[in-house]
């Protein structure tokens, strides 16, 4: 098994750096239904591009690289042990050579293990079968679609929706709000697996498991073959859209599966992952380790670079207005700034997720933030034989999560700007409203796309709290977003949270028997 190092070293960077042929298809299919002009068609087409600049540059097409999930069945005499240890050196390198992000944290101390090593990470599954070859596969899913993920216990009562039993139609009811409740903070437009039974462990596993079928894979039990259609049709009547900004295509692919489950139980655990949906399989010669055939691959590649840009008509159908910013901003900027305008920026750009927002809460700021931009982004990062970093991807991270701090952030050093995806809460809009602040949707996953904007790693503070977690100061150019959170306390989020939720109780009546 001398080649099975590279072979697993090789999954790992093809899985995180090209999307499979079968989502590939299911994203050109949305755009093709996406109305042309709008928001919707302005992310799909920046998706596209991050796409093909991914794969050219054989680098991260998210800069959450996620958690690593191995499902690998293996003829029986297999030395898993052995192949276990292959895979973590595997995944050290792809670390170190900028193709996964380090996301491996102690949950108790908050540090990061630097090579996405430690105890729980990755996950390996192996399993023995009666064939001659190995078949391993990878899925890489990241923190903000797996944040979305959700279990329900039946019988229960559901918002929008009323009582769900067990039975089928509750099962309807769980899936369905399931895709409402996610929104554009998974990164929509999504996939969806579904787990009904089990415990609440295996419930969840098996739903992850269905992420592994094809797209076009059609369920072999009839009612659950139905399911999945119903569920792909009627979830994108919800009017979610792609990055929750409204529109046709808010899910890509649901796929469901069934197991026993004990009398007084009955879950349905959903996972959601996002559309870049990084997940590849290949099989291997178990005496070499060589790689023999690549999965999820069949058929033509698909390639958006000849696509039509909606982005060049964006401003004639939504009116769309485009504002050049450069910090340090004025208040009065941002005043003058409404929901749906395009912002440009250039110059300063600061990063600053989790462990920054929780240390500014009680610290005072490295560097002077006061008119500043303050980007919701955990880059990957390489620094060359000189000492001097790069940014390698610098998508935005899903920023409710900073929902607790905020507002209170933004008026003590005099932020004025804050950039994410997925939009965020009450909180913040008030603020917003009192201290002359704004709130900028980047479009999640395109982390190719954003890191050709960044011209310059001007430094780094608060390195002890991991490479994600730092506070990286950047210089851009041409870095655009689209206000979403205004400083007159408009929300596009919580306008489309209340359109799909009214759609979404148009489906309260009995479907399936």
């Amino acid at each position: 098994m001398e080649k099975f190092r590279q072979s697993m070293y090789d999954l790992i960077v093809e899985t995180s750096t090209n999307l499979p042929y079968d989502v590939r298809r299911a994203i050109r299919e949305a755009k093709e239904k996406e109305n042309a002009g709008t928001r919707a068609a302005l992310s799909l087409s920046t998706i596209t591009k991050n796409i093909d600049m991914a794969d050219d540059n054989v680098l991260p097409i998210c800069q959450d690289t996620g958690m690593l999930t191995f499902e690998i069945k293996v003829p029986v005499g297999t030395n898993q042990l052995e192949m276990e240890k292959k895979i973590y050196e595997a995944i050290r390198q792809a670390t170190k050579d900028g193709k996964l992000r380090p996301n491996s944290v102690d949950s108790l101390t908050g540090e990061n293990s630097g090579d996405n090593i430690g105890p729980g990470t990755p996950i390996v599954h192996f399993h023995q079968w009666e064939e001659d070859y190995i078949d391993a596969r990878l899925i890489v899913k990241g923190g903000g679609c797996e944040n979305k993920n959700i279990q329900y216990s039946l019988p229960m009562e559901i918002e929008g929706l009323g009582r769900a039993g067990r039975d089928l139609d509750g099962i309807r009811k769980c899936i369905l709000h399931s895709v409402y409740q996610a929104q554009g903070q998974g990164c929509s437009a999504g996939f969806i697996g579904v787990g009904i039974g089990g415990d609440r462990i295996s419930g969840y596993e098996l739903a992850k498991k269905q992420l592994f079928r094809e797209v076009s894979d059609i369920n072999e039990n009839e009612k659950l073959a139905q399911l999945e259609d119903y569920i792909l049709e009627k979830g994108n009547t919800l009017g979610i859209g792609t990055m929750g900004f409204g529109g046709e295509a808010t899910l890509l692919g649901c796929k469901i599966g069934v197991m026993n489950r004990l009398p007084a139980s009955f879950f349905v655990s959903v996972a959601y992952n996002c559309w870049a949906f990084r997940r590849l399989g290949v099989t291997l010669d178990p005496r070499s380790g060589d790689i023999q055939q690549w999965l999820y691959k069949e058929g033509e590649k698909i390639s958006f670079k000849e696509d039509k840009d909606e982005a060049a008509s964006t401003e004639q159908k939504e009116e769309a207005r485009e504002v050049v910013l450069q910090a340090p901003i004025t208040e009065e900027q941002i005043r003058d700034l409404k929901v749906g305008d395009v912002v440009v920026i250039n110059g300063d750009l600061h990063t600053g997720r989790d462990a920054i927002h929780h240390h500014l809460m009680d610290h005072d700021a490295p560097i002077d933030l006061n008119g500043q931009i303050i980007y919701h982004c955990g880059p990957v990062m390489l620094k060359d034989k000189e000492g001097q970093w790069h940014v390698k991807a610098a998508g935005p991270t899903t920023s409710i999560r900073e929902e607790p701090y905020q507002g209170d952030i933004m008026k003590k050093f005099g932020i004025r700007a804050v950039i994410g995806k997925g939009g965020m809460g009450p909180k913040t809009l008030k603020a917003l409203g009192e201290h002359g602040g704004v709130y900028l949707n980047a479009i999640g996953g395109a982390a190719q796309y954003y890191a050709d904007c960044i011209k310059n790693v001007e430094g780094v503070d608060l390195m002890e709290f991991g490479i994600p977690e730092a506070m990286w100061h950047l210089k851009v150019e041409g870095f655009r977003a689209i206000v979403t959170m205004d400083s007159h306390g408009n929300s596009l989020h919580q306008d489309v949270d209340k359109s799909s939720f009214e759609r979404l109780q148009d489906h309260k009546e009995k479907v399936f028997a």
